[in-house]
């Protein structure tokens, strides 16, 4: 293999600029989310998910599943947003083994809140005339060829 100043092929190039544009992308989100609201973008992620599921609430392990995390770190992402009453925990009344985690009203409210936060801040980062709605629409069709599926799950 080259040293240090050998070339890298135009692939490693391209996903080497994709990890490093996700991290601006998530200090921006976590500056503004948690500036205005005390969340990082992985609790907002979270939330929102959350959210979205019928009642405000998911299995643990299903929410685990959505996001791409272990129980055990759905259980540590959730464990901070249970102590500010964002979220709740809920027995399943048939299954002791099963747990829900479910948004509070507070955690409703505040949801919305945060979502107008995060529309704003990615209004902000594809903003016209750098990003018109034809590049963002091929954006998010490369995207989703990587995988990267959006809070609805398309």
């Amino acid at each position: 293999m080259g040293g240090a100043g050998a070339v890298m092929n135009e692939s490693l190039d391209v996903v080497l600029r994709l990890v490093r544009a996700q991290a601006a992308l998530v200090r921006r989100f976590d500056a503004r989310l948690g500036g205005l609201h005390g969340v990082s973008l992985s609790d907002f992620t979270l939330l929102l998910r959350l959210g979205q599921a019928p009642g405000g609430r998911m299995r643990r392990v299903d929410l685990a599943e959505v996001l791409g995390l272990t129980a055990s770190g759905v259980t540590r992402g959730l464990a901070p947003l249970e102590r500010i009453g964002l979220v709740t925990r809920e027995p399943d009344a048939r299954d002791a083994r099963v747990a829900y985690a479910s948004l509070t009203g507070t955690g409703r409210r505040r949801l919305r809140e945060m979502l107008a936060t995060a529309e704003e801040t990615a209004t902000d980062v594809l903003a016209v005339p750098a990003w018109g709605k034809e590049d963002v629409a091929v954006f998010s069709d490369l995207l989703s060829r990587l995988g990267g599926t959006g809070p609805s799950g398309r």
